[in-house]
């Protein structure tokens, strides 16, 4: 057997939604990024002058880079929801909410003990992390993950 065959189908609407929702939450934090990106441009002189710009460069890989991790995320969220068999939002918020502990707790402490960096800063990151998390699981909750509804 394949390694495929052991990946836990999910629902393709629920991954293309999934996407949208975390990218969406995805750029409210790159969204000073792509603000800086965007008076840049309107000051080139040119067009084709931005978009061999290194700020152009920059905002595609960071842009795509985060679709491609918030489709990736979606897909492994529903795959946890169905492998747990998360029917509930209560069900969906702990499951986010253990998501949040082992993927974006130990960045957060780090940023907050170590890096010391402004709280403001690091709970703007924090709270886009828990609807990437929390805000995900009870979304795909709401709209499904299973491809067959009956297992």
């Amino acid at each position: 057997m394949t390694t495929l065959s052991y990946l836990p189908p999910v629902k393709p609407s629920a991954i293309a939604l999934g996407t949208v929702f975390n990218h969406t939450a995805s750029l409210a934090v790159m969204g000073p990024i792509f603000g800086e990106t965007y008076q840049r441009a309107r000051a080139a002189d040119s067009k084709e002058e931005f978009f061999r710009s290194k700020e152009a460069a920059t905002a595609a890989a960071t842009w795509s880079s985060s679709l491609a991790g918030s489709a990736i995320q979606a897909y492994g969220v529903g795959a946890l929801i169905n492998a747990t068999g998360t029917l509930s939002y209560k069900g969906a918020a702990y499951l986010g909410g253990l998501i949040f502990a082992a993927s974006s707790a130990p960045a957060i402490i780090s940023q907050l003990v170590t890096e010391k960096r402004p709280l403001d800063t690091v709970a703007v990151g924090a709270v886009a992390r828990v609807f990437e998390t929390v805000g995900l699981s009870m979304f795909l909750t709401w709209w499904g993950t299973r491809t067959n509804p009956f297992d």
